[in-house]
């Protein structure tokens, strides 16, 4: 068995374990929520990612920071998910070392600074874009900020808090409590 079916198998037993609730707190500023990306019987953010496998490393680490009850809960959340790959190009051992329950503390600040409040699509973040002369500011559920920009040919760039820029590879991915948007990376708070 590969270690991604592994992974899902094991997200997909955790998923059905939980019981829903917690919340994040609202972030400010907050764009304007668009319900088109809002299906009510879709899955929540966990359990859509935990369906594909472009996010298992991702499902891992929420395991991992004990963050499934609060991304199962009502939200809306809107989470900038990075793809294995995104995980796979950090530095040889960044992912095992930050999986172990030592470095828990830590895997929470990664991974809610990837959360923002709210369900914000991509032409929410593309109008904030606009109106903001060229750039958005989202607040995290961590608390750090993330900086949106157009990257061209209609894509969105995400500018972390180490000032690596990273870009939104599949926007919109509908979730019954929130929308994942794909990142190519992994964004890191202060």
């Amino acid at each position: 068995m590969s270690l991604s079916t592994i992974l899902k198998t094991t997200a997909l037993a955790a998923i059905a374990t939980v019981s829903l609730g917690g919340a994040f707190a609202q972030a400010t500023p907050s764009p304007a929520t668009n319900t088109a990306v809002h299906d009510r019987h879709a899955r929540t953010i966990v359990a859509v990612a935990a369906g594909d496998d472009r996010f298992s490393t991702l499902v891992a680490a929420v395991q991992a920071a004990g963050l499934v009850n609060t991304l199962n809960g009502a939200g809306p959340f809107t989470v900038f998910a990075p793809v294995n790959d995104a995980f796979d190009a950090l530095p040889h051992g960044t992912v095992d070392r930050l999986l172990q329950p030592r470095q828990r503390d830590r895997l929470v600040q990664i991974l809610t600074y990837h959360v923002v409040a709210g369900r914000i699509s991509a032409a929410d973040l593309a109008t904030a874009v606009r109106v903001g002369n060229g750039r958005a500011t989202l607040t995290t559920v961590e608390g750090g900020e993330l900086v949106v920009t157009a990257a061209g040919r209609g894509r969105l760039r995400l500018t972390d808090a180490a000032g690596d820029h990273f870009d939104i590879v599949v926007a919109d991915v509908a979730a019954s409590n929130g929308v994942i948007h794909a990142i190519d990376g992994v964004l890191m708070p202060h």
